[in-house]
């Protein structure tokens, strides 16, 4: 099957659709967190270390499910993502004790590896045309940011006549059901004469001899730090500090009438700013250097966690971040992998954009992590905030000697 010369094809609906389901639980981890801890009377930094285990589990699973994709066919390997997905959820649903909860994180981790952005974003960047493919690649992130919009609130709304245990079995049976769609993503593979020639061992010797892949590494583990500790901890943040919702304002007629409502209608504002925000970006990256657009996106990330965290937190507060924020969530993920896919071709996109990946899910598991552990030492959430912040202006300026040229990656490599 030759490259679809339209921007929207099925492989793109399909993956637009594996991704939306597959982010719309994973952002929803973040409202299960006072539940769960209250009922069984665990510290904060247990739960927490279940979800940041998820996202270790999930940035090592990303480049082996990448390689599998590239070996054994992508459709292949998201079955036994939603496979092992499921597994994951509905043990979880059953499980009394932090170590059992920690322990099926693997499984939940691995298989959103399975089903998330490395292994979809390589079939949709394959199936794309050249002039489409950024866009294309920031359509599928915005399908990750609209799983976001749902997730939280379909969470907080089941959890008002459902047990959590029983959410999360509701979960797992729409995870399962995404095998239904596979039959319609049939990927191609673009590739040129040499790139086809070149084993995955040339390329990633290719890859990590070249500075500028690790500075796409080092750079995307303070994207990882900060989405990992405000999804899991933004909405328990918001439940705990900010100040109450007034009767008569806005928020009150729209029937968020509690903070804990606020918290999880955050998460939602975030990935509702962010569809723009994605798209946003697939389109400048078409015109502009990647590089440049990520130190912007890191940037503008930094000066907003800086001011937000300065001032009162207060309901308007909250939902301006939401939306500040949210623009630039997930930004970098159509720029960071385009970025790889132009720098080294499209053969093995799926498992250099794991590796890279890797790095951002380490720093989603040290953002989580140390949300629960500062959390429970300090009983707040201010020395992570500003660690976030600090890692971000990192980010920003590291990515700035990134050379965006494939033709000195050859020679240099």
């Amino acid at each position: 099957m030759p490259q679809s010369t339209r921007l929207l094809n099925p492989i793109l609906i399909v993956g637009c659709i594996v991704i939306t389901v597959s982010f719309s639980v994973r952002a929803s981890f973040g409202v299960f967190q006072i539940p769960i801890a209250d009922e069984f009377g665990w510290l904060r930094s247990d739960f927490s270390m279940a979800i940041a285990i998820q996202n270790l589990a999930w940035g090592i699973g990303q480049p082996i499910f990448g390689a599998l994709a590239e070996k054994i066919g992508d459709r292949r390997a998201i079955v036994l993502g939603a496979l092992i997905y499921t597994a994951g959820m509905v043990l979880t649903a059953w499980s009394v004790t932090p170590f059992e909860h920690q322990m099926y994180a693997w499984l939940v981790g691995f298989g959103i590896a399975g089903t998330g952005f490395g292994v979809v974003l390589a079939v949709v960047g394959r199936a794309s045309s050249d002039a489409n493919r950024s866009m294309s690649l920031a359509i599928v992130t915005a399908a990750g940011s609209f799983g976001q919009v749902i997730g939280a609130p379909t969470a907080e709304w089941l959890l008002t006549f459902l047990p959590w245990q029983q959410v999360f079995v509701v979960f797992a049976v729409a995870i399962l059901a995404l095998i239904l769609t596979l039959p319609f993503m049939r990927a191609p593979l673009p590739v040129s004469r040499t790139e086809f020639e070149e084993s995955m061992g040339q390329i990633l010797t290719k890859a990590f001899r070249d500075p500028s892949y690790s500075l796409i590494a080092i750079g995307f583990f303070s994207c990882g730090y900060q989405l990992g500790f405000i999804t899991a901890h933004f909405p328990a943040f918001v439940t705990e500090m900010c100040g109450p919702i007034q009767p008569g304002g806005m928020l009150y007629s729209m029937g968020i009438t509690t903070t804990s409502a606020l918290g999880a209608i955050a998460i939602s504002l975030i990935g509702l700013a962010n569809i723009g925000g994605t798209l946003l970006a697939g389109w400048a990256g078409n015109h502009f250097p990647k590089k440049y657009l990520l130190a912007a996106v890191y940037t503008g990330r930094t000066l907003a966690a800086g001011a937000f965290i300065v001032f009162p937190i207060t309901p308007l507060s909250v939902v301006a971040f939401s939306l500040v924020m949210g623009s630039l969530w997930l930004a970098t993920v159509p720029l960071t992998s385009g970025l790889v896919a132009h720098l080294y071709g499209l053969r093995y996109m799926g498992t250099l954009y794991g590796i890279v990946f890797l790095s951002h899910q380490i720093g989603s598991f040290l953002g989580i992590w140390l949300g629960g552990r500062m959390y429970d030492q300090y009983g707040d959430y201010t020395m992570v905030w500003w660690i976030g912040v600090a890692i971000g202006a990192f980010s920003a300026i590291i990515h700035l000697p990134i050379r965006e040229n494939r033709a000195q990656v050859s020679v240099t490599a």
